[in-house]
């Protein structure tokens, strides 16, 4: 029990018993000196735990397992048996997987190093602090001059997500207080990429120019129009030709509570409503994309033990056409 009571021999036996390895193999595995590693053998091997192999100058070895369903003979076997099922809960074991991976390609050269650790490899390798170093890959694939509006843009949230992604963002609110939030939130993150304008107005009369932008959002807003066809006819007006209008929106919900303390006149916008605000618009390649994400709204006074609603989410896309159409541009 002492023996096994030390998780770097616990460690060593779980890459032994999935593959036989030579000293300096396990040590790489392990992120562990060589010595210190044959320290832990040496006490391992003397247990009966271990079968060793030469190979010229090279040592190898491998746990001795009974075959054929036989029990071991060996005490420390037997404990073992039962203390494998509980590697999981070493922090350092994950990670020897993926190191023992490695080792093992510098022996192959047919790719099958990939293909084994494919399935685990979100798991071990695939974190980041951020995520977005991927967005910013992802980013470089817009036009370097690419103007884009957030309409209804409150404090700035969803702007926040195009903050230096793109060449010029204006930010468009009816309420100045709300403008004076988001000047202060995306002046504070930017750092030179993109131009920011804040421009006071309603959606229904956008303070934006005729083909002024490349593309437009309007996150969470439309529940708060009276009209949808005035805000998404102006939509059309503001983008270019083969522009595109992203609307985030809440589905019909029953939070009545929301008209008096957020100031919603709908409790949500059915999808099909909005769609078909767009195409009487004119706008074409509509698209509906219900997302996995839940709006989860907290009520003034709430404390951090009450449950707040979750609400469903969606996000309606359509493009201006490319080709202007005389009879309905305007």
């Amino acid at each position: 029990m002492r023996l096994l009571s030390d998780p770097t021999r616990l460690r060593i036996l779980a890459l032994l018993e999935r593959e036989e390895l030579a000293v300096g193999e396990l040590s790489r595995s392990l992120d562990l000196t060589q010595s210190r590693v044959s320290n832990h053998l040496r006490l391992l091997r003397d247990a009966g735990l271990l079968l060793e192999r030469k190979e010229g100058t090279k040592t190898f070895l491998r746990l001795d397992r009974p075959q054929n369903g036989e029990r071991s003979g060996v005490p420390a076997a037997r404990l073992w048996s039962v203390l494998r099922e509980e590697l999981d809960e070493l922090p350092e074991h994950g990670a020897d997987r993926v190191r023992l991976e490695g080792v093992l390609a510098a022996r192959e050269s047919d790719g099958s190093f990939f293909d084994r650790l494919a399935g685990e490899w979100d798991k071990f390798a695939g974190a980041f602090e951020t995520g977005r170093a991927r967005e910013r890959a992802a980013v470089h694939l817009l036009p370097r001059e690419f103007v884009v509006a957030d309409l209804g843009c409150g404090t700035g949230y969803m702007g926040e997500a195009l903050l230096e992604n793109v060449s010029r963002l204006i930010s468009v609110d009816r309420s100045e207080a709300m403008l004076a939030e988001a000047k202060e939130r995306l002046t504070r993150r930017a750092n030179g990429r993109t131009e920011l304008e804040f421009r006071n107005g309603r959606l229904d009369a956008l303070p934006i120019a005729d083909d002024e932008l490349d593309a437009l959002v309007a996150g969470m807003v439309l529940h708060h129009l009276d009209s949808l066809d005035d805000a998404v006819a102006e939509m059309r007006r503001v983008l270019k030709p083969g522009g595109t209008a992203s609307v985030l929106e809440l589905a019909p919900h029953r939070e009545a509570w929301m008209r008096d303390e957020l100031g919603d006149r709908h409790l949500g916008v059915a999808p099909k409503e909005i769609l078909a605000a767009f195409e009487r618009a004119g706008f074409e390649d509509l698209a509906l994309d219900p997302v996995e994400d839940q709006y989860r709204p907290r009520r003034a006074g709430s404390t951090r033990d009450d449950v707040p609603p979750s609400l469903s989410l969606y996000v309606v896309r359509g493009r201006r056409p490319r080709a202007r159409n005389t009879s309905n541009d305007r």
